[in-house]
């Protein structure tokens, strides 16, 4: 008489149980809740490595994080309405990208943190970016840069500041810079751009005289 060889078990490889179900893939409680561990830390660790090359650490490491709605209103994790100047509405990245409240997340600006978004609204048709946009991309030190949501503007990253927003609206040209008091929709990185800040010195004076 032969003896069936038992199973063993998928995380300790130790035999399963002579009473064991026939679809038990771990010996005990402590196995399946061990397995449940490396799984859920393996995603993490995954995760982790998806964000890191697509957002740079100087953006994901501020607790500066908020949700927003599809009339492009900011939000709390919670979905109750997020202020660009009241820090208890906002989250670090993490728990808002965890969270399903709204459309996606986006990023606050503040003075203090010295991070400088440029937009370049209608950059780019049909795949292509503008000369108009290209010109002021040229000009201007490599730097971590997203398509925007609607897939036709550019968003640009520095580390800078402006005293105040600035909007510049000349034929097709339509630049604006945020440096405080602002959410700034995270889109999709731009493949080949940095990770990092590049350092936009006068960053007022440098946009207007491109624009």
């Amino acid at each position: 008489m032969t003896t069936a060889l038992r199973a063993a078990c998928g995380q300790c490889a130790g035999p399963m149980p002579l009473l064991a179900r026939a679809d038990a893939r771990y010996c005990s409680a402590a196995c399946r809740q061990s397995s449940y561990r490396i799984r859920r830390a393996e995603t993490q660790a995954r995760l982790e490595a998806e964000r890191s090359s697509r957002i740079p650490a100087e953006l994901t490491s501020r607790a500066r994080w908020v949700r927003y709605s599809g009339r492009k209103v900011p939000l709390r994790v919670d979905g109750r309405f997020a202020a660009v100047n009241d820090p208890s509405t906002w989250s670090d990245f993490k728990t808002v990208e965890a969270a399903q409240t709204g459309e996606g997340v986006g990023f606050v600006l503040t003075a203090s943190d010295r991070i400088l978004a440029v937009d370049l609204d209608h950059a780019v048709l049909h795949g292509r970016v503008l000369p108009w946009a290209q010109r002021i991309l040229d000009a201007l030190p490599p730097t971590y840069m997203e398509r925007g949501r609607s897939g036709s503007g550019l968003h640009l990253w520095f580390r800078g500041e402006v005293p105040a927003a600035r909007r510049i609206r000349s034929g097709e040209v339509a630049v604006e810079v945020y440096s405080d008091r602002r959410f700034i929709i995270i889109g999709d990185r731009v493949s080949g751009t940095p990770l990092e800040l590049a350092e936009l010195p006068d960053a007022a004076g440098v946009i207007a005289s491109l624009a």
